[in-house]
């Protein structure tokens, strides 16, 4: 079986659903949760995961929890000035 993502004009859903219920024995329909609270959740995820291991590898670095705030600090007094 294969999962595919099937985008259907509004207008053609009901279509599209009674030709699903007349081939449901092939067909099975479920939501995708992840997409549903965020709709490029899989394109973010894949980031993540190239972007941990740019930082394993030593290609990109990683700043400490500290220093960004420290940076932030700084950003934010010098806009006050």
């Amino acid at each position: 079986m294969q999962t595919l993502a099937v985008q259907v004009q509004d207008n053609y859903i009901q279509d599209f659903m009674a030709y699903v219920n007349n081939h449901s024995e092939n067909i099975t329909i479920s939501k995708d949760v992840n997409l549903e609270l965020d709709p490029y959740f899989y394109e973010r995820q894949q980031q993540l995961h190239q972007d941990l291991e740019d930082v394993e590898s030593g290609k990109a670095e990683m700043i400490s929890h500290d220093d960004l705030w420290n940076n932030i600090n700084i950003h934010l007094k010098s806009m006050k000035t």
